[in-house]
């Protein structure tokens, strides 16, 4: 064997990740306001760039600036509006949630700049994300919801009001903390006293008056002395209710029997103190655990058309409005030095593809959310129980584009309907089969049912796993009993068993 140099020559494909394409694919996954950042950071370190206000425009810009407008960024009524034609609304004669004619009585089914919750919840804002209400704040309040409060602020604030002594006073400053967000206190006495170097009786001290502070329950090491502090300040924790708190266990199982026997009371005075149990708050300092929730603010309105079809455009209030500034490049190109110049054209280069990505991000949105719609009609007609089985695979073979590219697409963008505001990766469900050979039913859909018959069940009728498994199957879903249980679980359904000793002693109620 002969063993030395030699020219070899071959031919092989490798896709090359340029700049170019990976900021293409950055500003796909981007929601319109985290695209909103990322578009401001790029006009800072870009002179070449400018944002337009929301409302101005590019013809607010006269003399020295001859500026260009990102095709993407222009009021969807001219450009970016994509109609889907030739849908017929399905009518069904049953409809387990409502249909259309229940969503909106008096009002616009899709307000500009609406926001709100998909499933499980609801909310509003005005343009921009802002929250809107019947009366508004006045100067005052805005003043006072601006000035977020920690809980340590709030115990420390009551705590200087005491009057303790100083080595106490100190303590409890430390010990506060050392307070989890709920309010409770994790750590050890004696390794606080360690810690600190403080004796035993200094620390409960000082513990003894945070549990005196506001909200009652905070300081407590568990729940059972959560809500023992909490009913001791209402005057009701007697005996047998010491003896219900330290059985949460069997008032979770909703065990009336030895409950019963364990307080020494009736059936009447259980019942009561029960439901005393169920009015505390069981983690005292999680108003105070972070800022107020920020309202999702849409990415996408769907409109019905009035031929049946769908109108499809981009929130224009969250949309960027990028512009170019050329006639400032061309001031350099005729006075600037050559480093000048050649630096400004890179930044020329990359300004112009920063607007094309956006541009076809713009599109691509569109034309994804164009085919959701039109697969998911059915849903947004009768509600939840027509929601259909789809997969990023069958979107992306409808479109023509690739599956990652979907899955993009459909990550942090909410979709404004008129059935409320949804993510659009709550559209793609796994799908279930079907008995008999038919069409198979998506899992959302199979969950919301489940929720229906157990809601429906009656108190002496307890529905357990495989009577909702046999009635799924009457209505030809092929579905396993472990399913079944893996969903309710899911849902925080309790099982059949909890579910008729709860509903049992709530029967026993006089």
């Amino acid at each position: 064997m002969n063993i030395g140099p030699r020219l070899e020559l071959r031919q092989n494909q490798q896709l090359v990740m340029t700049p170019q394409l990976q900021q293409a694919i950055k500003l796909l996954q981007l929601s319109n306001l985290e695209l909103q950042e990322h578009v401001a950071a790029e006009a800072e370190g870009n002179p070449l760039l400018r944002l337009a206000e929301p409302e101005g425009g590019a013809g607010g810009e006269t003399g020295d600036h001859a500026l260009s407008e990102n095709p993407a960024a222009r009021r969807p009524e001219a450009d970016t509006a994509t109609a889907i034609a030739d849908q017929d609304p399905r009518n069904a004669g049953e409809r387990l949630d409502g249909g259309l004619d229940n969503l909106y009585a008096d009002a616009d089914p899709v307000p500009r700049g609406a926001s709100g919750l998909g499933p499980g919840g609801s909310a509003s804002a005005g343009p921009g994300g802002r929250a809107a209400s019947g009366g508004g704040f006045d100067d005052l309040d805005n003043a006072e919801h601006a000035e977020f409060q920690s809980l340590g602020e709030h115990l420390r604030r009551q705590v200087e009001l005491l009057g303790l002594p100083q080595k106490q006073a100190l303590l409890a400053q430390l010990i506060i903390g050392d307070l989890d967000p709920d309010g409770y206190l994790r750590v050890p006495l004696d390794e606080i006293a360690q810690r600190y170097g403080a004796g035993s009786s200094d620390i409960d001290a000082a513990l003894a008056a945070i549990q005196d502070c506001e909200p009652t329950g905070v300081g407590a090491r568990d729940l059972p002395e959560c809500l023992a502090l909490q009913l001791r300040d209402r005057d009701r924790f007697d005996p047998a209710m010491e003896a219900l708190v330290g059985n949460l266990d069997l008032l979770a199982r909703a065990d009336t029997a030895a409950l019963i026997q364990i307080c020494g009371v009736g059936r009447d005075d259980i019942a009561e103190m029960q439901a005393e149990i169920r009015a505390l708050e069981p983690r005292p300092g999680f108003a105070w655990s972070g800022d107020a929730a920020a309202p999702i603010t849409p990415d996408i309105f769907a409109m019905r058309n009035p031929d049946g079809g769908w109108m499809v455009e981009l929130n224009p209030e969250t949309l960027p409005r990028l512009l170019i500034d050329r006639r400032y490049m061309a001031r350099i190109e005729a006075g600037g030095d050559a480093r000048a110049r050649t630096w400004l054209t890179e930044r020329m280069q990359h300004a112009n593809w920063l607007v094309r990505s956006l541009d076809q991000r713009a599109n691509t949105i569109m034309k994804v959310s164009a085919e959701i719609l039109r697969q998911q009609d059915a849903f947004f007609v009768d509600g939840v129980s027509a929601l259909k089985p789809l997969t990023l695979k069958a979107v992306a073979e409808e479109i023509g584009m690739h599956e990652s590219t979907i899955s993009r697409v459909t990550s942090n963008k909410y979709l404004s309907t008129e059935r409320g505001v949804f993510e659009l990766k709550y559209f793609f469900t796994v799908a279930i089969g079907a008995t008999g050979g038919g069409d198979s039913h998506s899992a959302e859909a199979i969950r919301h049912r489940i929720r229906r018959l157990i809601d429906a069940e009656e108190p002496k009728k307890i529905l357990s796993d495989d009577k909702i498994v046999g009635m799924l199957r009457r209505d030809g879903v092929d579905i396993a009993r472990r399913t079944v249980t893996k969903y309710r679980e899911a849902m925080r359904i309790p099982s059949s068993v909890q579910r008729r000793r709860t509903k049992r002693a709530l029967m026993d109620r006089p």
